[in-house]
């Protein structure tokens, strides 16, 4: 069993030598494949950043600025942040990290859940005058010119759509940010955010145990309007590793000890599917979290589905290096198929958050 606390944030290694890549992970420019997401094109894999901040335990923040500029080294140059992760702190983080090394990289951050310097939640806010003073904070913190992706991190009902892309339409035209895009929207949303702006990307959860975006419309409106889709999450939190097997594997503040899909019976269920996960992962030579990552890959282009990236979270070196490793893995249509059988849609126990009220609208 992990220590208490020690459990990343989204992969953990699992001692199984890799002997299913085609390659080990290479240096810089080391030729990983890309993805376009509308008309930005990035790394097959990205980096998600806020776990170095907050939610999943006490951070490191030397070890997370080595894992960034590894992160770069290997090619994982899309990184993932937001204004709300910390607070605030977590852009910093990825300003300081980048130094040096701009022109490198597709920053992505996003706005939309408004939080105070203490860490209060205020609440979603997708009013342009608030679109723009975010915009301008973030900038400054992340120490660039431009955000290459800006996102509105959740749609605020209060708000119409077309007001809060009319906002980013004007960011554009400034010259302050290059692309758009939107974190769990419905499709009908989508489609009026795209009216007013063009949007390059929308973000999800999606793994093999978060498979509602191919149930829900959402995969299918990204692929008919061109758009791209960013998977957050796509080793389901870390699930999908196989190293938590208990709610105490997690530290004391860890955010998903709140979550449903990890709580009682509903966690007995969910172990049993990664059990099947890491079974075929075995037979294959790869760690669960590397057969994982693959899997959201493969989904790019495939089934009609939009272009795919994934952007797993982690806050070490040694898991990032793991995960950029993913990108050789070569999954065969029978592989694919059994994964269909042992992690089909809907086969997670639990809702994705205590609280789905703000996401999908």
């Amino acid at each position: 069993m992990t220590p208490a606390g020690t459990a990343p944030a989204e992969t953990a290694p699992t001692g199984i030598a890799p002997t299913g890549l085609g390659r080990p992970p290479r240096g810089q420019e080391n030729g990983m494949q890309t993805r376009t997401l509308g008309s930005l094109t990035v790394p097959a894999q990205g980096l998600g950043c806020m776990g170095m901040s907050e939610f999943y335990g006490t951070g490191d923040q030397a070890e997370a600025e080595r894992t960034i500029r590894r992160a770069l080294d290997l090619g994982v140059t899309f990184l993932d942040t937001a204004d709300m992760y910390g607070p605030f702190t977590n852009e910093r983080l990825v300003g300081q990290a980048i130094a040096g090394r701009r022109d490198e990289v597709v920053v992505a951050t996003k706005f939309g859940n408004e939080r105070g310097e203490d860490g209060s939640f205020r609440g979603i806010n997708g009013r342009p005058e608030y679109v723009r003073s975010a915009c301008d904070a973030s900038l400054q913190r992340l120490g660039v010119d431009v955000i290459d992706l800006y996102y509105q991190h959740r749609v605020d009902t209060q708000v119409p759509i077309e007001e809060t892309w009319g906002a980013l339409r004007e960011l554009a035209e400034a010259g302050k940010i290059r692309h758009a895009g939107i974190s769990e929207a419905a499709p009908e949303t989508i489609r009026r955010a795209h009216a007013v702006h063009p949007v390059t990307a929308v973000q999800t959860e999606y793994s093999l145990w978060t498979r509602d975006p191919e149930d829900d419309g959402v995969l299918a409106t990204c692929a008919e309007l061109g758009i791209g889709f960013v998977a957050y999450s796509p080793i389901g939190r870390g699930f999908l590793s196989g190293h938590i097997r208990s709610v105490d594997d997690l530290a004391p503040d860890d955010f998903r000890r709140r979550n449903p899909r990890f709580q009682g019976e509903a966690f007995e269920q969910n172990l049993r599917l990664v059990d099947r996960v890491r079974e075929i992962a075995e037979e294959k030579g790869v760690t669960a979290t590397q057969l994982a990552l693959a899997w959201v890959m493969a989904q790019s282009g495939r089934d009609g589905h939009p272009a795919i990236v994934p952007i797993p979270g982690t806050k070490r070196v040694r898991y990032l290096e793991e995960n950029a490793a993913a990108a050789d893995v070569r999954l065969t249509e029978e592989d694919l198929r059994r994964l269909d059988e042992a992690a089909p849609v809907g086969a997670a126990v639990g809702d994705r958050y205590p609280d789905m009220s703000t996401v999908h609208r």
